[in-house]
């Protein structure tokens, strides 16, 4: 069984998770819906992001790139990061996000997806309070390593 969700955070925890829907795929309309709940959750949550430029990386998958949610993105004013191919080392969720989220349900099996759902909820509430999702400050760092390493693999980084 699998799940698919978009998760949206920062330094301060996690923002926004959507859980999309079995058997759908996100498409640039799902995803430019997503950033507009994304918009008013953070008006809710974290009005201080929206008074500076607010900076946001996601990857290269088309719905991501589409005409509508650059016009969008543009709109709000929102600043998006360039993102090379997969690169595990610059993608916050690969190297911050998921490990922590995987730590308290490694080897375990959901019997629903509702399940599965109440142990995101309940890890990415531990994170929030820990505070623990400082990684994406790193970022800058981990940028300047990969391209002295010219994008090959930096192990333990």
């Amino acid at each position: 069984m699998k799940q698919m969700m978009i998760f949206a955070y920062d330094c301060k925890g996690v923002i926004m998770t959507d859980r999309v829907p079995s058997g759908m795929t996100v498409t640039a309309a799902y995803y430019h819906q997503f950033l507009q709940k994304l918009r008013r959750k953070m008006h809710a949550k974290r009005p201080d992001l929206l008074e500076n430029s607010v900076l946001i990386l996601h990857d290269n998958a088309r719905p991501n790139l589409g005409k509508d949610v650059h016009e969008l993105l543009d709109g709000y004013s929102w600043e998006v990061l360039p993102h090379p191919p997969y690169s595990p080392d610059m993608s916050p969720p690969d190297f911050d996000l998921f490990p922590k989220l995987k730590i308290n349900m490694h080897g375990v099996r959901f019997s629903t997806l509702e399940d599965l759902s109440a142990s995101v909820t309940q890890c990415i509430r531990q994170l929030n309070c820990s505070r623990d999702l400082m990684g994406i400050m790193d970022l800058p760092k981990r940028w300047d390593a990969v391209i002295r390493q010219k994008g090959d693999y930096i192990e333990g980084l």
